[in-house]
């Protein structure tokens, strides 16, 4: 592919060709007034370098370019941003230092539109007290990086607004920063920190705004943003040789849905239907997989099927889970102050133990546990038992490997309690051609308890083909047997009943039906004219074949 060549004036029909559809543009954290002529497309470095593809961020401001270095064989992300010139750069400068002298000390607790009135007065203040005349392309350039580095995330700003970015690491001093993207996956950028002291001082910017310290004394962090971006942070050269890291998991604004499943490949229609159905007879699930596998997106997805009006109390020891609900308790985790106690826990500490005691005290409709690993899996289980629908995730990637995570230290949950759990959702990272994805791999039921054998009794309900890269249904479900007997159907009416939910699961996709709201209105539909609303579905989807 051809260099892109540098122009003044963005070309947007330039973009018409290799944007990629369907991007989501993030809602800004600090609005500017948008104008024309702010970021010129600079021309590649390299002659062995050529665009894959280009996409605004934050326009007209902000754009990503991924570039594929045929010498080296990979990806790279260049981020974009407005060029200053050296007087722009001096005003920056001066403004900043200005800023630093006057900046209030209610700072910190200023809300977010506060602080850009403030700077905004600040800026304009500036020029007046020093009758410098700048034009209005230069004031928008100026405001956007004053604004990025004291209300957004400085240099890595434009990569938090990347819809498509999942993971953003900083393995130290003078090492590229890389980001998991959600089409490359890990790919390096042209972005890093020079030296130690900037690279600190980062750090412990974001820790401020994560309400927390990070110092010599104390060099490892974690925490999560007020945007709920999940941030894992180690200072200095205490416990990290090549300088300061940080880790942060972006935090998806919307939540992640049923149509977004099948449209990445994660899970089928049919699958999405039978999770439906699972969550609406009240049946308790965990999904488990390695890290990085999805697990947490597929719990946020099938959870989109609880009623609008159900209470839902979820904990976390980082906040991940984003739900639409409501009438939805959000607990996290603190840790205490001080040494810990004989009882293994500092002043002030609240763990996950504490939570789920506490969930079972607020009369929930469900439970929604972000990741079990310790004593409060024994409680969320015996939760399960009494009738409480519970949701989690685990690290395992097996049947076999989570009850031994289970019955051993530091879970100990007796074997015969694991069969208050339904369903268990296996979840993998696998490559299908040439690409690393995510797969559900697995689908199973837990119908019983051998005693003999002390042996679980399962089902595989669904099971992902790799050579076909495609879910096939096994041909038996004991949910469906479950729901036939409540609600006195056949087979073949249960059948039908499913069939109906797969065509809606395949119209949701067909229609890129993004949005909960659209979501949970179309299930409402449902539920009150069921018939009417499949006949409505089932024609529109045959009139769009025939189109």
């Amino acid at each position: 592919m051809a260099k892109v060549t540098p122009f003044k004036k963005i070309n947007m029909a330039l973009f018409q060709n290799i944007v990629k559809p369907n991007v989501k543009i993030k809602i800004p954290r600090f609005v500017l007034q948008k104008s024309e002529n702010i970021t010129p497309i600079p021309p590649l470095q390299k002659e062995t370098y050529e665009v894959a593809e280009i996409y605004p961020i934050y326009e007209p401001f902000v754009y990503a370019r991924i570039i594929y270095d045929r010498e080296e064989y990979e990806y790279l992300y260049e981020l974009i941003e407005p060029p200053l010139s050296e007087e722009e750069t001096k005003l920056i400068n001066g403004i900043k230092n200005t800023l630093e002298r006057t900046l209030k000390y209610s700072w910190q607790i200023m809300s977010l539109r506060d602080k850009e009135q403030y700077l905004e007065e600040s800026i304009e203040s500036f020029f007046r007290s020093r009758a410098i005349n700048v034009d209005k392309i230069s004031k928008q350039k100026i405001m956007y990086y004053i604004k990025r580095d004291y209300v957004g995330y400085q240099k890595i700003d434009g990569l938090l607004r990347d819809e498509n970015v999942e993971d953003i690491s900083c393995d130290g001093v003078d090492v590229p920063i890389y980001v998991y993207h959600r089409k490359y996956q890990s790919v390096k950028t042209m972005l890093k920190f020079d030296d130690d002291d900037e690279l600190n001082s980062f750090v412990v910017y974001i820790s401020q705004k994560c309400g927390r310290q990070i110092s010599v004394a104390d060099p490892i962090l974690d925490g999560t943003t007020a945007e709920g971006h999940r941030v894992q942070a180690t200072y200095g050269r205490e416990v990290t040789t090549r300088g300061a890291t940080f880790t942060i998991r972006r935090f998806k604004e919307k939540p992640f849905t049923p149509t977004e499943l099948v449209l990445y490949g994660t899970a089928s229609p049919e699958m999405v239907a039978y999770l439906w159905l699972m969550v609406e007879q009240g049946e308790s699930a965990i999904v488990i997989g390695g890290p990085a596998s999805g697990k947490t997106s597929t719990l946020n997805a099938f959870t989109m099927f609880i009623p609008p009006a159900a209470k839902i109390v979820s904990m976390e020891d980082t906040r991940e889970i984003n739900l639409p609900h409501q009438n939805w308790i959000p607990g996290t985790t603190r840790s205490g102050t001080g040494e810990k106690s004989l009882l293994g826990k500092a002043a002030g500490e609240i763990d996950m133990y504490d939570l789920v005691r506490a969930a079972l005290r607020q009369r929930p409709n469900y439970i929604v546990v972000g990741e079990v690993r310790g004593k409060e899996t024994y409680t969320m289980f015996q939760a399960m038992a009494t009738g409480h629908t519970t949701y989690s995730t685990m690290h395992a990637d097996s049947i076999v490997s989570m009850i031994h995570r289970l019955e051993n230290p530091p879970i100990n949950c007796p074997r015969i309690l694991m069969t208050a759990l339904n369903t268990v959702i296996i979840e993998k990272i696998v490559r299908v051609k040439d690409e690393m994805v995510r797969r559900i791999t697995q689908i199973v039921e837990i119908v019983g308890f051998e005693t003999e054998t002390n042996e679980l009794i399962t089902n595989v309900v669904f099971e992902w083909d790799g050579e076909k890269d495609r879910h096939v249904y096994k041909g038996h479900s004991y949910l469906f047997d479950k729901i036939m007997t409540m609600k006195n159907l056949t087979h073949d009416e249960m059948m039908e009943e499913f069939e109906r939910r797969t065509d809606i699961a395949r119209y949701w996709v067909k229609k890129r039906v993004l949005d909960y709201r659209d979501i949970w209105g179309t299930i409402s539909d449902y539920y009150k004219d069921p018939l009417g609303t499949i006949e409505n579905i089932r024609k529109e989807l045959e009139e769009d074949e025939i189109k």
